[in-house]
């Protein structure tokens, strides 16, 4: 399901309460996004499996934290700018636009490159989040550069583990998780609990993912 673009009954001064809205709608998706990441980045720190778990199980953690702290601070924006920001895992499934992260318990370098195309969906979002914002609303700009900040740090702890000896990520030409995940020369993989859901677009993707 769609969400509903609404305009709020007032706004952060210097907006309109018309652009107030349009900055929430951009939000709403950023926070859906945000909390799918902090549960697919728990859900691999539960799962990963082989010789380099301890590293990724414990590097994981941290990013967890901080996307957690990256969805509070979106979904208070949203309240700042008098929207409603909605966080129970039945408004996040009915609205977003992506299935649920397809990889179970597998060998860790398997999970980190599906991961990688996890982050490279929602990095590309934010940064598009961020341009309708550019010529808006500064403060949700400075807000979602902010995120983006510590997301492409947090892939590029990722990618350090997907590099082969040319340079090359192993995973470049991959096109789903599943695809990454063999890619990354992980060992046999189980596929996570899938929903009743049919669709299947952005977490597909390396281009977009989690939320337009």
């Amino acid at each position: 399901m769609s969400p509903q673009t609404s305009t709020p009954r007032y706004t952060v001064p210097g907006l309109s309460t018309k652009d107030g809205g349009r900055m929430i709608d951009v939000l709403r998706m950023r926070l859906h996004a945000l909390n799918d990441l902090a549960l697919t980045l728990k859900h691999i720190h539960w799962n990963v499996t082989g010789p380099h778990f301890i590293a990724v199980h414990e590097m994981l953690d941290p990013q967890t934290l901080a996307v957690r702290d990256m969805a509070d601070a979106t979904a208070e924006r949203i309240s700042a700018l008098g929207g409603v920001p909605h966080g129970t895992a039945g408004v996040l499934v009915s609205e977003r636009t992506w299935d649920d992260y397809s990889v179970g318990r597998a060998d860790a370098i398997a999970h980190l490159g599906a991961l990688d195309l996890v982050y490279a969906g929602i990095i590309g979002d934010h940064r598009k989040a961020a341009a309708k914002a550019a010529s808006v609303d500064p403060v949700t700009e400075d807000l979602l550069i902010e995120h983006l900040r510590s997301l492409e740090q947090f892939q590029w702890f990722v990618r350090a583990h997907l590099e082969n000896s040319a340079g090359a990520l192993t995973t470049t030409d991959a096109r789903s998780e599943k695809q990454a995940a063999a890619a990354a020369g992980g060992s046999r993989t189980i596929p996570a609990k899938q929903t009743a859901s049919p669709r299947r677009t952005a977490k597909k993707s390396a281009v977009t993912k989690r939320g337009k």
